[in-house]
């Protein structure tokens, strides 16, 4: 039987990556975003490559009062027999921009935490009675610290961390999975249009859509894509604050 999972921010890079892994190994696929001549035309690709059924929804992450009637939707859109939801959305905006302009911060927390935690409450009411499944969302490195270089993108991953943790808890019970990912840098047009440029430790979507697969058919709490990156912030949560707060990080 095939698994059917629904992608949220479905015409980001990881995402676009993450739905052809996906449609490789057989799932059947809800793409879900604001684009939609874009979703069609990705869903008509995944349709000819995978022949799998490749469904479109549309989802705007700004317009909280539309995702009740998304998430109903997208749960009856396989006969109410959807097994994974995975939300790829995201905003990084510049720092030295956002720092001055409270529309992109908002803009970054609305979307990357409390937009977020809309529609995974909403997908959390619709799986726990079910009693089985996974809920997956892209977080960031960025929100394991607060660094002077990126604190406000990192304060609204890090909210998202601590609420994936609190609804794995919560979820737990119900038997159905939460799955935190954790990328670094990642080489797309968010980081790119962020003002940052690639470097050794930055990872294709590719490598990062394969570590999302791997963990979720292995049962992950979290995820740190590439692996090294549970090392390095390992060592930038050990540094001591009187120390941490004197670098340029």
């Amino acid at each position: 039987m095939s698994e059917n999972v629904l992608l949220v921010g479905a015409t980001s890079a990881i995402a676009r990556a993450l739905a052809q892994r996906l449609a490789a190994r057989g799932c059947n696929l809800i793409l879900a975003g604001r684009d939609n001549e874009e979703l069609e035309s990705l869903a008509s690709d995944l349709r000819i490559r995978y022949q799998q059924q490749i469904l479109v929804e549309s989802v705007d992450a700004m317009q909280v009062d539309s995702h009740t009637a998304f998430v109903d939707r997208a749960m009856g859109a396989f006969h109410e027999s959807l097994q994974g939801a995975i939300l790829c959305q995201g905003v990084l905006h510049p720092q030295s921009l956002a720092a001055t302009s409270w529309q992109m911060s908002a803009e970054m927390m609305q979307v990357n935490l409390t937009a977020s935690i809309s529609l995974l409450n909403l997908l959390a009411d619709r799986f726990a009675p079910l009693g089985r499944g996974y809920l997956a969302a892209i977080s960031s490195v960025a929100g394991d610290r607060g660094r002077g270089s990126n604190y406000i993108y990192g304060a609204s991953k890090a909210g998202l961390t601590a609420y994936l943790d609190g609804l794995r808890n919560h979820l737990l019970p119900h038997g159905v999975h939460v799955l935190t990912i954790k990328p670094g840098p990642v080489d797309t047009p968010m980081l790119q249009a962020s003002g940052q440029s690639p470097s050794r430790l930055t990872a294709s979507p590719e490598r990062v859509a394969r570590d999302i697969d791997r963990a979720i058919r292995r049962g992950k709490n979290q995820v740190y894509s590439p692996w090294y990156w549970s090392w390095i912030m390992r060592i930038i949560r050990s540094i001591p604050e009187p120390l941490f707060k004197r670098m340029k990080l």
